[in-house]
């Protein structure tokens, strides 16, 4: 959400030596930057946690873009690490240095807002609701008490990723049910090649495979009405026990894994199957080795028994945490420069595949639908469209707004559920039940 999304994809050594270089000055100038109070009104500083090499290069070049139009404020970027960002945003509230812009996703803004960050962005949504048109899942996640807190900018989500050569030689068909799931990744699993391979380490990929599961088993809400915890419950149980018996065919350091491990045991064909966001279809062919037809993909396979089709879905979008009216008016300039169909396409070809257009009108513009990979893989494109129609997110299904989440989320615990299963060896249903303890306390400090 944690990335979203820290999947990182080979380049050139020359590039991302470069890019390493500028991502750490940036860093290092965020830790020494003086307030936004002291700085000058003509500067407006953003962080992002998008921090792959060809991300950071993108937004950097839109920013220079925007900056060449002679604005009233330039935009100065500053890498961030979603491993890092909860303590380094916390640290950055306490001593008033915060950045003005700050990239986010729905359970995160809370976390911010609970610092006493952030500032309503209601007007800049809504005009972009009327010249684009957004869709209702980016928007929902961030209203709050009648007002937007952040603008979403781009929208993610899984689907079950497979390699269709190694099906095919195997007999076997893309799973649809948790059961055909389970079957086909035994089926699979021969010699050095695992049926599957899964995220279970304490980070936030594993959170969102294992999440992804939860709302395809029924499990999606662990809340209750009054926003208390009651995420000890059967289908929860269900979930985990299917994510631990997969696990048994997954790659054996599974435990360390977080996004690039399973992708890359994925396009070496060491694993079949996999479950994740977009991040597999830009450099496929590169690292596999095999033709774009190998990749395919399907919606996550649901429970036998009362399931749901559905994913995690991360609506990321920006809050605006100076309080300087000058500022926010600047900021509010840029994020709607960037959703102008003149740079959103720009802009979502920053990582093809995985950043999702969030207008209604963005998954038509031509400089995204025209992108080579997203050409090239028009069907599984538009598959992930179709599934974000489902998508959702803990601590906001049908229509919730937990204001707790942001604790419970920064903490990893469904990660760490999962490795009290695969590394301390708890049955299913004991995870579950130390997990309900561990949100709990989480939420009444």
């Amino acid at each position: 959400m944690k990335t979203l999304n820290g999947e990182n994809h080979m380049r050139s050594r020359a590039i991302a030596a470069g890019v390493l270089a500028l991502a750490t000055v940036l860093a290092l100038g965020a830790c020494s930057a003086p307030s936004s109070d002291s700085r000058p009104n003509k500067q407006i500083v953003l962080w992002h946690m998008e921090n792959t090499p060809s991300r950071v290069k993108v937004f950097q070049a839109l920013a220079d873009r925007y900056n060449a139009t002679n604005p009233t404020h330039t935009v100065k970027i500053q890498v961030q690490d979603w491993g890092q960002i909860y303590t380094k945003i916390a640290a950055a509230a306490q001593s008033g240095k915060q950045p003005d812009i700050l990239f986010a996703i729905p359970d995160f803004t809370t976390y911010v807002r609970g610092l006493g960050l952030g500032q309503p962005v209601t007007d800049v949504v809504n005009r972009v609701q009327a010249t684009s048109g957004l869709v209702a899942a980016s928007t929902a996640p961030y209203t709050d008490a009648g007002e937007s807190w952040a603008v979403p900018l781009y929208g993610m989500v899984q689907m079950l990723w497979y390699r269709a050569d190694l099906l095919r030689a195997a007999g076997v068909q893309p799973p649809k049910t948790w059961s055909e799931l389970l079957a086909a990744t035994k089926k699979l699993t021969s010699g050095n090649t695992s049926g599957i391979a899964l995220p279970a380490g304490k980070n936030l990929a594993t959170d969102q495979v294992l999440y992804s599961l939860m709302i395809t088993g029924g499990a999606a809400n662990f809340f209750t009405k009054d926003n208390k915890i009651a995420i000890d419950n059967s289908k929860t149980v269900a979930a985990f026990d299917l994510y631990a018996q997969l696990l048994a065919f997954s790659p054996k350091d599974s435990g360390n894994y977080s996004w690039p491990e399973p992708q890359a045991a994925f396009t070496s064909g060491a694993a079949a199957m996999a479950i994740e966001k977009g991040q597999y279809l830009a450099p496929f062919e590169a690292e596999s080795g095999r033709p774009a037809s190998d990749l395919g993909c399907a919606p996550i396979p649901v429970a036998d028994n009362g399931g749901m089709p559905g994913s995690i879905y991360y609506s990321n979008g920006a809050m605006v945490l100076s309080k300087d009216k000058s500022t926010k008016d600047g900021a509010a300039k840029f994020l709607e420069w960037i959703l102008d169909p003149k740079q959103y396409g720009d802009f979502l070809n920053a990582e093809p595949g995985l950043f999702l257009p969030i207008t209604k009108n963005g998954g038509t513009e031509s400089n995204w639908r025209q992108n080579p990979t997203i050409s090239t893989y028009k069907t599984c494109v538009d598959a992930m469209l179709k599934q974000a129609d489902t998508g959702t997110l803990f601590g906001f299904v049908d229509g919730q707004y937990v204001k707790s989440i942001g604790q419970i989320s920064g903490q990893n615990f469904l990660a760490q559920a999962v490795q009290q299963m695969y590394v301390n060896g708890q049955t299913p249903t004991q995870a579950v039940t130390w997990i309900q303890k561990q949100m709990q306390d989480a939420i009444s400090k």
